[in-house]
């Protein structure tokens, strides 16, 4: 097995769930000088990833909160 294996079956893992390249047509040219205008769908597909970051984050905390926690000593 060769380090570019590792490499490709990393990237397979690690590959964003929340992001769609299909649909990833926004690359801007030099020619490109009027303001793009946002869809209607556009806008929701952000707020929903933006609930989905805010609920990850929650979950992070509450992690961390609870990892760093003072432990709670048992009844002797």
């Amino acid at each position: 097995m060769y380090v570019r294996d590792f490499i490709k079956e990393n990237n397979a893992q690690n590959e964003d769930k929340l992001h769609d390249q299909s649909n990833d047509s926004s690359k801007a040219e030099l020619t490109d000088t009027r303001k793009t205008r946002l869809t209607l769908e556009q806008i929701n597909r952000l707020r929903v990833l933006n609930d989905v970051k805010i609920a990850e984050y929650q979950e992070n905390i509450k992690k961390i909160k609870q990892q760093f926690a003072t432990p709670v000593e048992s009844p002797q």
